[in-house]
């Protein structure tokens, strides 16, 4: 089992940047892939981003060219930069971490709104 913790998020307006943070508690270098979901109210989760063991990044289109994932192998720390956030970024944010089999954090709470 691996602990996430993930922070960062929280009330931003349109347009508007924020970084979220998610640090595991075991060395990510042995994770197969590390990612960053989202949940909305009423939907189901969905990946908006994930970077590989290799260093292979994989994006949601609807967030393309605004975010990027990264990862810190020294701080065990995976990191999502948002920007130019809309409203329906609005979501709880959750860190994956996937070694044969998930493990996810608590989430984060990004809100887009004016």
């Amino acid at each position: 089992q691996v602990q996430l913790v993930e922070s960062g998020g929280g009330l931003v307006q349109p347009g508007g940047s924020l970084r979220l943070s998610c640090v595991a508690s075991r060395n990510i270098f042995s994770a197969n892939s590390l990612g960053w979901y989202r949940q909305a109210p009423g939907k189901q989760r969905e990946l908006v981003a994930d970077i590989t063991s290799g260093g292979r990044t994989n994006y949601a289109d609807s967030v393309k060219g605004r975010f990027t994932i990264s990862r810190d192998n020294a701080k065990n720390t995976v990191y999502l930069q948002m920007n130019s956030l809309k409203p329906e970024d609005t979501a709880i944010y959750y860190c994956n971490y996937y070694m044969g089999y998930n493990n996810w954090g608590q989430g984060t709470q990004v809100t887009v709104s004016s």
